[in-house]
């Protein structure tokens, strides 16, 4: 038999998609930590915000590879509560490219049936940011073949302090006892209520870490770390990374007999 030869030219998109149709099994929910802006700028010899730019084109090729795949949820890390430490001309310049993706996305995203909604911190947005973030939410509110979260200002740690928080305001109130505290009534409080938790969580950059984000949704989540810079992450690589998943055995603790 005739072994594959190192010179072959790569799968293209069409057919990576073919393959992951075949299997079928998809992940219904996605999350990314999307990394790798920074250091695809600098290879380049430009500042910072031409590689959070840049990253804004991934941002589109990936919703509409989910689509395409037949993912149902889709959440991506786009500025986490630390990130605020940043220069304030990066902040800056993050905020102003939001309002940007916002503006130049919104009608797509509506077209396409995605549900956007954002997740975080929002009150420490810029008045024109949040104006733009509550305007996308309320555009596509009536989207049905994608759920997209964003996450914005948003940490881990913060979102189930959060939810500690409204816990023990209803037991204060007397509409929780706290023995009847459990798993559900946590899950029932944090921003992702409403969705499942994510099936697959991809890291691009080659970090392996999680960097505080969705702590608690994650805990059965297969990891694929990618070593490609976010602004290069397309289609191609998504589909890589659910080829993976698919063949992953997902055992939950069980053990298969």
């Amino acid at each position: 038999m005739a072994t594959p030869s190192s010179h072959s030219a790569p799968d293209s998109e069409s057919d990576l998609l073919a393959r992951v149709r075949v299997h079928r099994v998809v992940p219904r929910h996605i999350a990314i930590i999307m990394d790798g802006n920074g250091r695809w700028a600098r290879e380049r010899h430009m500042p910072r915000p031409f590689g959070h730019r840049s990253g804004m084109k991934a941002v589109r090729a990936v919703v509409e590879g989910c689509l395409e795949a037949g993912v149902e949820w889709l959440s991506l890390f786009a500025f986490s509560q630390e990130n605020w430490q940043r220069p304030e001309t990066e902040v800056s310049a993050l905020m102003s490219l939001l309002e940007e993706y916002i503006a130049r996305e919104a009608a797509e995203l509506r077209g396409q049936g995605v549900r956007v909604r954002v997740f975080g911190d929002l009150d420490r947005l810029s008045g024109p940011a949040a104006a733009a973030v509550a305007s996308l939410m309320n555009d596509t509110r009536d989207g049905t073949k994608l759920g997209l979260n964003l996450f914005i200002s948003y940490g881990g740690r913060a979102e189930l302090v959060r939810a500690a928080r409204l816990l023990a305001v209803d037991v204060q109130a007397g509409r929780l006892a706290p023995e009847d505290i459990g798993e559900a009534e946590i899950r029932a409080r944090l921003f992702t209520a409403e969705c499942p938790d994510p099936d697959l969580l991809i890291r691009t950059s080659g970090e392996q870490r999680l960097s505080n984000f969705l702590l608690w949704q994650v805990a059965y989540a297969e990891l694929y770390i990618s070593a490609v810079l976010w602004p290069d992450f397309g289609r191609v690589a998504l589909y890589t990374a659910i080829l993976d998943f698919q063949q992953r055995d997902r055992r939950f603790g069980r053990v298969t007999v």
